[in-house]
């Protein structure tokens, strides 16, 4: 068990390392904001109630595609862009970290709302923490009727693929950097 422990701890810390918030090439940039676009249309599509999100939140973050994996010791990455006011401004990167009764993997979405522009300030500045107690809704007919922005922000997630037993506890942490290409780009509402 110490060896599977020790072997899931040093790939993800290569991960990690090895990733970069903003993609470097221009196709890469591109696929991500396809990924985002489809990401968006899924959530829409599972909860078209969503859309009064997009319509009133100052700004989101997208993340279309989180993996997460664990054997007790836990860790989750994935990478996604920025929107104020519904243009793109830059891109933001995802690490998370648990610690508990975790096994298996997943891919999961995840959009972050922010209720005005000093909240999503707080989230570009420096790196950005979400405590254990931050929780997101599930994207599911109905759910954003009922859903409110908690500490100026809302949280929805969908899964994508995978199993995953979790009762564990742990953090999300972000990086934001701007969107240093200057590119226009908005997402479709």
């Amino acid at each position: 068990m110490n060896a599977k422990l020790t072997v899931l701890v040093l790939c993800m810390a290569i991960v990690f390392a090895g990733c970069s918030t903003v993609p470097e090439r221009g196709e890469s940039r591109n696929v991500l904001s396809a990924q985002v676009n489809e990401a968006v249309a899924i959530f829409k599509e599972k909860d078209p109630e969503i859309k009064q999100f997009f319509d009133k939140s100052y700004g989101y973050a997208v993340l279309p595609k989180v993996f997460k994996g664990a054997i007790w010791v836990g860790g989750a990455y994935g990478k996604g862009e920025v929107y104020e006011k519904g243009r793109m401004v830059g891109y933001c990167d995802m690490k998370q970290a648990t610690l508990g009764f975790s096994f298996g993997g997943e891919y999961f979405r995840e959009i972050i709302f922010f209720s005005d522009k000093s909240d999503l300030d707080a989230f570009k500045a420096e790196e950005y923490t979400f405590s254990a107690q931050a929780t997101g809704v599930a994207a599911t007919a109905g759910a954003a009727a009922k859903a409110d922005y908690k500490s100026g922000m809302a949280v929805f997630i969908t899964t994508d693929k995978g199993l995953m037993v979790d009762a564990s506890l742990g953090g999300q942490k972000f990086k934001y950097v701007g969107n240093i290409f200057l590119e226009d780009t908005t997402i479709k509402k």
